[in-house]
């Protein structure tokens, strides 16, 4: 899979730092560059790439213009680059894969390549399956009768509503609607509600699996917030946020889970 991306920055030293990094990336192929909004949105639109890396803060025609000119168009991803942290809340909001900070770090681009690379697969997956349906229902469509159920079923009911937890000898039915945080440590977990706190012997990579990923969501490497009780997004520094919750803690979203923001920042 090659990865058609278009670079957008009015610095052309910040161009050609960036080229200079995805030239390391094998499947990153660099299609064209661009020095402001307007030429950005020409370029979009005659190349169709996968992917822009664009500059927040360019002069006269800034990089949520760029955004705002693509409407008519089916856009590509969207990874914002720039010097200043105040934007991110704006970035998350434009549904942009992440946010990166100059000078970009090798490690940093790295992990955002990763995330471009799993949205490209899902999307690509995804227009495959719509095509094999449309095949399907038009010179097998008996065929069809086998494949619908599976996507009929209701999301909600592939997932648990209550877990049963064993803690200091008693088990507790945990209604997972309840459910504030996750925090892991080690082989167990900590389950947070409004009124309690209670231990459940199990890795996360398992439990991940019990719940709903609409609502459960992970804003760092160990630990899991129900985003129905977040009730208020605090940006911070380097782009990074924290999330208020409904008890009032707050949970610090890490750079790596950045765009799970955007899920519930309209």
């Amino acid at each position: 899979m090659t990865i058609r991306t278009i670079l957008v920055d009015d610095e052309p030293l910040a161009i050609q730092g960036l080229r200079l990094r995805l030239e390391k990336h094998e499947d990153v192929e660099i299609v064209e560059t661009c020095s402001n909004g307007r030429e950005a949105i020409r370029a979009i639109k005659t190349n169709k790439p996968d992917l822009v890396f664009l500059d927040i803060q360019m002069p006269g025609f800034d990089g949520f213009s760029v955004i705002q000119g693509l409407m008519e168009v089916e856009p590509p991803l969207f990874v914002f680059v720039t010097a200043y942290s105040d934007h991110a809340i704006r970035a998350f909001e434009a549904q942009a894969v992440d946010y990166l900070m100059k000078p970009v770090e090798e490690d940093r681009l790295a992990d955002t390549l990763d995330r471009v690379r799993l949205r490209l697969q899902e999307k690509r997956s995804a227009e495959e399956a719509g095509k094999l349906k449309e095949v399907l229902a038009e010179v097998a469509p008996d065929a069809m009768d086998n494949v619908a159920p599976s996507d009929d079923t209701p999301l909600s009911n592939r997932y648990e509503k209550l877990i049963n937890i064993k803690d200091r000898g008693q088990i507790f039915r945990v209604d997972v609607d309840s459910i504030e945080k996750i925090d892991a440590a080690g082989d167990y977990m900590c389950i947070y509600t409004g009124d309690n706190t209670l231990i459940l012997r199990e890795t996360m990579k398992d439990l991940e699996k019990r719940l709903d990923p609409r609502r459960f969501q992970r804003v760092h490497r160990s630990c899991i917030v129900n985003l129905d009780q977040v009730r208020q997004v605090k940006p911070h520094t380097n782009g990074e946020c924290f999330l208020v919750l409904e008890s009032g803690s707050q949970v610090k979203v890490s750079r790596s889970y950045r765009d799970v923001v955007a899920r519930f920042v309209h």
